[in-house]
């Protein structure tokens, strides 16, 4: 249910911001900038692609018992989970949590050079790193929020679970965030979500973007290219159907966007090959068209092979033919926060007691997920300043971090406050 008003949203954090462990929370994340760094740096050098995060969760769980963080543990798939302290812990308890979350995992290879290198800048620090903002600014970010808050011995009204998801980026498809609520038995019990991911604090991620993503396998007998001409060759085969997916029509709205990232196959010029792959990806604003362009996918690949196969029986070459397979290899759901969401209601009352106006965009993230199913969700910035995301040369300033922080904290209150109240 929603707040009842805007005004109402902003009296409430105006409240919450004058409380006496708020205070001591604010003045934490103050004193303890080069705390927040450090582990910043630290994080960076350890890598973390998707499916290879075993190391950076180990060392978060370290930090969360380090904290003072309660039931912290890891989960099937590499999760890192920890309580706030608070007698809504209790195991007969059934109340709501809201959840604070970070990805952990990076786009970069396990064999990325990761040597983090810090500079002063205009009175701030700036770490270069891969990793450094995407997603060492969000991961860190709920580290000081969980500090503060333990530090200043707070009483919630709800419980408060900090979370170190793997598999955001790439392939990963968003399994640990899935994980949590497809699998743990807290799942039910979770009212609001913020994803903390990045850099920055004017702006919130509210539509969830949508995309599938495939990869297309054709096989076929192969075999010399003199010797056994006619052959169907599966690359040519791939090359018909990738080229009639392309010539597919996406609209301009609902925004949508199609893309071949991948193709290979093949071992040499003058052999033909045995198999050829590729992967695509479909994105779009609507649930609609992504099943509308999964449609026009299997359709030019079963027209392709179609062909050449008949191609190939009609020239007497029987030796063999083509066979296909499509695998989905990523589902992002689409979604939307409606627009008296209380979620979305509290980060106005936030934003305008700090005097930041910020704009609502579209992404995806680890928010899609609650989004989905309804539970009021948003993805934000976890302060300071950030450039080069997924390159070598990447990099996060710490300008305005402290801001960023203080928004957080003061969203997380308002929703742990409207969550007791469900």
């Amino acid at each position: 249910m929603p707040l009842s008003s805007s005004l109402s949203a902003y009296a409430r954090v105006t409240a919450l911001a004058s409380r006496r462990p708020i205070h001591a929370a604010f003045a934490w994340l103050h004193a303890n900038t080069k705390s927040i760094l450090d582990w910043q740096v630290e994080l960076c050098t350890i890598p973390a692609p998707p499916f290879g995060e075993q190391a950076r969760s180990e060392w978060l769980r370290a930090r969360f018992d380090e904290i003072g963080l309660d039931k912290v543990q890891i989960d099937e798939v590499g999760n890192v989970l920890g309580f706030l302290p608070s007698p809504h812990l209790s195991p007969e308890s059934t109340g709501h949590i809201v959840v604070l979350s970070a990805h952990l995992d990076t786009v970069f290879p396990a064999d990325t050079p990761l040597h983090p290198q810090v500079r002063a800048t205009d009175g701030h620090e700036r770490i270069e790193a891969p990793g450094a903002c995407d997603n060492g600014a969000g991961v860190v970010g709920m580290m000081a929020i969980a500090q503060a808050l333990v530090k200043s011995g707070v009483e919630l009204p709800a419980a408060l679970l900090f979370l170190g998801n793997v598999g955001e980026e790439g392939e990963g498809d968003l399994r640990g965030v899935r994980h949590l609520y497809k699998h743990a038995r807290l799942a039910g019990r979770i009212a609001a979500h913020v994803v903390l991911d990045g850099a920055g604090a004017d702006a919130a991620v509210t539509q969830a973007l949508g995309s599938r993503r495939y990869q297309i396998t054709i096989s076929g007998p192969g075999g010399h290219s003199f010797t056994e001409a006619g052959t169907p060759n599966p690359i040519v085969a791939m090359s018909s159907a990738l080229a009639a997916l392309a010539s597919t029509a996406v609209p301009e709205e609902p925004r949508t966007t199609l893309n071949v990232g991948t193709i290979h196959g093949g071992t040499s010029v003058n052999s033909i090959p045995e198999v050829a792959a590729a992967t695509v990806d479909f994105r779009s604003t609507t649930t609609d068209e992504l099943v509308r362009l999964e449609v026009a996918l299997h359709r030019a690949v079963e027209d392709a092979v179609d062909m050449w196969n008949n191609r190939a029986t009609a020239l007497g070459r029987m030796r063999g033919i083509l066979t296909y397979r499509i695998e989905m290899i990523g589902d992002r759901p689409a979604a939307r926060l409606p627009e008296n969401s209380p979620i979305l209601e509290a980060l106005r009352g936030v934003d305008r007691h700090l005097g930041l106006q910020s704009g609502s965009r579209l992404g995806s993230t680890d928010a899609n997920i609650p989004l989905s199913l309804g539970v009021p969700s948003l993805s934000v910035g976890a302060g300071g300043e950030g450039g080069g995301a997924h390159t070598l040369a990447e990099w996060y300033s710490t300008r305005n971090r402290e801001l960023g922080l203080r928004r957080i904290l003061l969203l997380t209150a308002a929703m742990l406050d409207w969550a007791a109240e469900q």
